[in-house]
Parts: structure tokens; C-alpha cells; sequence
């Protein structure tokens, strides 16, 4: 499993009036952490969408453990949790510089055709970009890939 890592220094406007940041933040920082996974394993986003590809978000879950402030650093751990013909399940950690748990989440997604917004399989338009996610995608406990 590759997992990629990004910090993030926080900005006092990412911060609400409690003086943490503000949770839909964290969406923000884990687009961050999703395209540079995408680029250390060689390939771009931005590419996909001058081909005619987007790929949007079509679910979400993020779980809150321990406020981030400003003045502190984060660090976004991004990998693939789950890859199949259609869909794409990223993972995520959102760590306080000394590695305490701030949040984990996941992000699921699909490739579709930019101008008409149907699906479209990944392993299609980009093979090697499948074979790479399928060579990294995580292994549950037992080795057995999810």
C-alpha cells in the first residue's frame, strides 16, 4: 500500500470563532492530499480534465477525534482503500505534527465523460493508472486485498 503525505500549515481563515478549524475545511485538505497521491504515483488530475474526464465525488465520511488550530501544521496521509471497475475509494488520516489522530476519512469517486457525465471505466482510458491503483490499493489484515 503506498500512502502519500502533505502538510498543511493552518491559516488563521481556516479557523472558526472557537479558534479550530472549521470542519468543512478538512474536504479542502483532503482534495490536497488526493491530488498529490495522484501525482507521486506519476499522474495528473488536471491531465484527466484536458482529456475530457472528471471525476467527481460521490460520497464522503469524515470522523472528528482532535482539533487542529491555527499556528499548527497538519499532515494529510492519502492512499487508495478500494479500486474497482467504476469506482475508486480513497483513505485518509489528518494527523497533528506530533502524529495524534485529528480525523480520518474516505472519499469515493467516479471517472466520467466531461461533457456528458456518464461513467466511464478508468481501466479504459487510463490503464496504467488502474494497474497502479490495483497494485496499491490496501491489503485488509490477512493480505487479502478489500
Amino acid at each position: 500500500m503506498h500512502i502519500s503525505e502533505k502538510e498543511i500549515e493552518i491559516r488563521y481563515a481556516e479557523t472558526d470563532q472557537m479558534g479550530v478549524v472549521y470542519h468543512a475545511n478538512y474536504i479542502i485538505w483532503l482534495e490536497i492530499g488526493r491530488t498529490k497521491l495522484i501525482e507521486d504515483l506519476g499522474f495528473t488530475y488536471a491531465g484527466m480534465e484536458e482529456d475530457g474526464y472528471l471525476s467527481p465525488v460521490t460520497d464522503i465520511s469524515i470522523q472528528y477525534k482532535a482539533a487542529l488550530r491555527y499556528g499548527q501544521k497538519a499532515i494529510v496521509r492519502t492512499w487508495v482503500e478500494d479500486h474497482g471497475r467504476l469506482r475508486t475509494t480513497y483513505g485518509y488520516e489528518v494527523l497533528h505534527a506530533d502524529g495524534t489522530l485529528a480525523a480520518k476519512a474516505t472519499s469515493e469517486h467516479v471517472v466520467v465523460k466531461k461533457d456528458t457525465f456518464r461513467p466511464v471505466s478508468i481501466q479504459k482510458i487510463y490503464p496504467e493508472w488502474h494497474a497502479k491503483y490495483e497494485e496499491i490499493k490496501r491489503k485488509s489484515p490477512d493480505g487479502v486485498r478489500n
